[in-house]
């Protein structure tokens, strides 16, 4: 498990590099569309949809929804001055979503009374988790200031390595030291070792690239803090999508990943890192 696990992050690390900076805006959204779209197809098996039809629908439904995302960011990530009350309310419904999924993670099983039997909540829970994830990715991709097109990108990198580090040093550090449960009823392999020894790490690393590497249009403490937040926003993303296997009986949302399974569980942790980090960058900025 942990070799396929360290096989499949040395071939993606690469790749990932090479999307976001050797990519042009098109080829990148298109590749991230992609992502999302795979990712709302292993929803439907979250949603415990065995007709093809009705996942299929679902991709239309998130396809159209990603296409409406990306006109409305490519029209206006050169203003987001322009757009305040629109940034203001979508960002306050990510942070929402995220705080409501975190009050149904520390509740679980009892809050899964409320939603179980419902295939629209659960489709709603799917845009919720998947369409903001897709649009934080445009977005910080885009994020730069005048003369410089590329601190956005440095952004994205930064989180996916940071959110990477906390997930592989959490899974060592519980796999060899993790003796107490961090929440049985939805992860028993989770630990309260590796979930202090991730989040120790990776905010270290955090401090040690800003202090040393520091990107000139986004303040240092700012960037720290938002670091921060990021990491913990991580850990329930991981959480919530465990959650949702758990509630519909399954292991993996796919088997595309050799040692993750499916896009879904790959991207787990950075549905909620990602958008909840540009969040803060750019309500940090307005």
């Amino acid at each position: 498990m942990l070799r396929n696990r360290l096989i499949s992050m040395f071939v993606l690390i690469p790749i990932t590099i090479s999307v976001v900076f050797l990519l042009s805006i098109i080829q990148f959204s298109i590749i991230v569309s992609i992502i999302c779209l795979i990712s709302a197809w292993e929803w439907g098996k979250i949603m415990n949809f065995p007709i093809y039809i009705h996942r299929t629908w679902i991709c239309i439904i998130f396809g159209l929804l990603c296409t409406m995302v990306t006109i409305i960011t490519f029209q206006n990530y050169l203003c987001f001055s322009n757009w305040h009350v629109f940034w203001y309310i979508f960002s306050g419904i990510i942070i929402m979503w995220w705080i409501l999924a975190f009050i149904l993670i520390l509740s679980y099983p009892a809050s899964a009374v409320f939603w179980r039997r419902s295939n629209i909540l659960r489709f709603f829970f799917g845009i919720l988790t998947i369409l903001p994830f897709f649009w934080g990715i445009l977005t910080l991709h885009q994020f730069h200031h005048i003369n410089d097109n590329i601190t956005g990108k440095w952004c994205l990198l930064y989180i996916i390595t940071l959110v990477w580090i906390n997930d592989s040093s959490a899974y060592v550090i519980g796999k060899t030291l993790g003796k107490h449960k961090l929440l049985k009823t939805i992860s028993p392999k989770k630990t309260w070792e590796g979930f202090i020894g991730g989040v120790l790490i990776s905010i270290g690393i955090a401090w040690l690239f800003i202090t040393h590497i520091p990107i000139n249009i986004i303040n240092p403490s700012i960037m720290f803090v938002c670091s921060t937040i990021a990491i913990i926003a991580s850990i329930i993303g991981d959480l919530t999508e465990s959650m949702f296997k758990r509630e519909s009986g399954i292991k993996d949302s796919g088997n595309l990943i050799p040692g993750h399974g499916g896009i879904l569980d790959r991207i787990d942790s950075l549905v909620a890192a990602v958008p909840i980090f540009t969040c803060l960058i750019l309500l940090s900025h307005f």
